[in-house]
């Protein structure tokens, strides 16, 4: 049986054709998750309200919240999104070098010690998240991090494990 084919653009009406043009007046397309996601138009548009909650609102950065979608969906082995967040990172001016950097070794890459917290917080929570700790809350809030900020990098989290499991269950093909 062949994978789930993409809705084309040309092909939706309506609600449907109002949200790929949102979406692609944000991203220059409209990438294949949401092409996928088109099969059921409320969950495309329940998600799309998502991202635009969780990745264009709030008061992280971009570099923050792409560094947390690329190192979660590296650790859940989603190729997707790390090829889609690697390219959010350079968008926003991260060069390669310092992608490899975040990559390979985050307390060496340039986040403050608020940011280094709140990106292993997230990548913990996504991985082993019934092993956190009270000792883990109080070393975010020494390092300046409220609780609004924490529940923002876990909606970061939570979005892009969603999103993994999505795109690698469909094997839905990178098309940037």
């Amino acid at each position: 049986m062949a994978r789930l084919t993409t809705v084309e653009v040309s092909a939706v009406s309506g609600e449907t054709a109002a949200i790929f043009k949102e979406i692609e007046g944000a991203f220059g397309m409209v990438p294949n998750l949401f092409k996928s996601y088109a099969h059921h138009p409320p969950l495309l548009k329940a998600n799309w309200n998502k991202v635009k909650a969780v990745m264009m609102e709030g008061v992280l950065s971009q570099k923050v919240k792409q560094t947390i979608a690329v190192l979660v969906s590296r650790d859940n082995g989603c190729t997707y999104c790390v090829a889609a967040h690697t390219g959010a990172l350079k968008a926003v001016g991260v060069s390669d070098e310092e992608i490899g950097i975040i990559v390979q070794n985050i307390e060496q890459a340039d986040f403050s010690v608020k940011e280094k917290a709140l990106i292993g917080f997230a990548r913990k929570a996504n991985t082993n998240p019934s092993r956190i700790e009270d000792a883990e809350f109080d070393a975010l809030r020494q390092a300046g991090v409220s609780d609004a900020e924490i529940v923002e990098a876990l909606g970061v989290m939570e979005l892009f494990t969603a999103f993994n499991k999505f795109l690698d269950s469909l094997q839905v093909d990178i098309d940037f």
